[in-house]
């Protein structure tokens, strides 16, 4: 139902998530990032609590396999679950249960992991890896670019219809939290024109935040 590809940013140390889904919502459910820790995609028959409870971990000190293990044992039900773990160094862990739904994968690379579950083909995921490492730019345009060569590799076997954009960079907060909640086509699509949207005014909510008196106004009433 979901394929995911989970990135970091050797310069910046910017770590994001680019996701979708035939379910709706599903950057309400699967995207868990923390700065300077790492970011987790808890997807397949999803447990939400799985993503907070591995950063919890990797902050703790825990590389990402043991932190990975040891939540799924303390949860349970594991054959239900997959998921794709990178921490703030770039060191990456993957599960994915024996009860993945239709085709899935789930493929390491530089500085990024990938998985999915009911998939086109395995091939999906191999292509986000090697997008992704064959991409230049900014971190948010890396992973909507392996977003776009799974859909060219088939995506998932049928319609997905959410999708979701998370980076963190050094702030508490996410530096950017994109979501098309539903959309009954296109829905990656959709979120590339949010991104295109929000990418000119994205610094501009950084300093409205630190220092409101250098906030540059956007001409609406009030906003002077």
């Amino acid at each position: 139902m979901t394929f995911s590809i989970v990135g970091r940013c050797a310069e910046t140390g910017q770590l994001g998530i680019a996701i979708s889904s035939s379910s709706i919502a599903v950057g309400a459910r699967c995207p868990w990032l923390r700065a300077g820790v790492g970011a987790v995609s808890s997807q397949n028959i999803t447990l939400p609590a799985l993503g907070p409870q591995i950063l919890d971990e990797l902050e703790a000190g825990l590389e990402p396999e043991a932190a990975l293990q040891q939540v799924l044992r303390r949860n349970g039900y594991s054959q239900y679950r997959q998921v794709a773990v990178l921490d703030s160094k770039g060191h990456a862990a993957l599960f994915s249960g024996s009860e993945s739904l239709g085709v899935h994968n789930a493929v390491m690379g530089e500085q990024c992991v990938a998985a999915g579950n009911l998939l086109a083909g395995p091939q999906v995921i191999n292509a986000m890896v090697q997008a992704f490492e064959n991409s230049a730019g900014i971190l948010a345009d890396r992973l909507l670019s392996a977003m776009q060569a799974a859909l060219s590799e088939g995506g998932e076997a049928g319609p997905v219809h959410s999708a979701a954009l998370k980076v963190v960079d050094d702030l508490t907060w996410p530096l950017i939290d994109l979501r098309v909640d539903w959309a009954e086509q296109d829905p990656i699509g959709e979120l590339e024109r949010l991104w295109q949207a929000y990418r000119p005014q994205m610094q501009d909510y950084v300093i409205r935040a630190l220092d409101p008196t250098k906030a540059p106004s956007y001409g609406v009433p009030g906003d002077e």
